[in-house]
């Protein structure tokens, strides 16, 4: 396993933890069982939307599959010191490259409801994936770059300096327009 993505070894610890098989956690969280297969051998990350209904499925929150060691108390994180990256393959079905790479600047915090990141977004060279939704809610800051945002039948196109806030459980995709694009993105998911 790649040693940026330890999260197939924390899905496969916690699945046998609780004595369910791959085939019960792909019911229960709504995956196919050859991703999450896929995802304990460390070969791939997917989006968030799996993840979350994986960390449901599981009984833990999104943030105990992405953290290493949580304590109490304030997170400091200084700049460029990200401690966790993580390379998601995001709705590629090949899973050949990272279209975005997730710098955690929450991770190690117990006990939080958000999950805020730093997200370097590839565009899709005109590919149009599907939209994914969850619960919970997402507000996203463009620090550099252009982010195309398809949310439910609306396009919005974003530049650096602006946000935007929405419901996450309206079908949605990210994605950088002309290049690579750099965002501050704080995902909330009730557990």
């Amino acid at each position: 396993m790649p040693d940026e993505n330890k999260l197939g070894g924390k899905i496969r610890q916690l699945r046998e933890m609780r004595e369910m098989s791959v085939e019960q956690l792909a019911e229960q969280s709504h995956c196919h069982v050859d991703l999450l297969r896929h995802m304990e051998d460390g070969d791939l990350v997917p989006s968030l939307t799996p993840l979350m209904n994986i960390s449901r499925a599981l009984g833990v929150r999104l943030g105990t599959l992405l953290d290493d060691e949580p304590h109490d108390g304030p997170l400091l994180v200084k700049a460029g010191q990200s401690p966790n990256i993580v390379h998601f393959s995001g709705k590629d079905p090949e899973a050949k490259k990272s279209n975005l790479d997730f710098y955690s600047i929450g991770a190690g915090k117990k006990d939080r409801h958000m999950e805020p990141f730093l997200i370097d977004v590839q565009s899709r060279n005109g590919e149009h994936p599907p939209l994914s939704s969850h619960e919970g809610e997402e507000f996203i800051y463009v620090l550099e770059g252009q982010i195309e945002i398809n949310y439910g039948k609306t396009d919005y196109i974003l530049e650096a300096g602006d946000s935007i806030y929405y419901d996450s459980v309206v079908p949605h995709d990210v994605h950088a327009r002309g290049g690579t694009a750099r965002i501050l993105a704080v995902v909330y998911a009730p557990f």
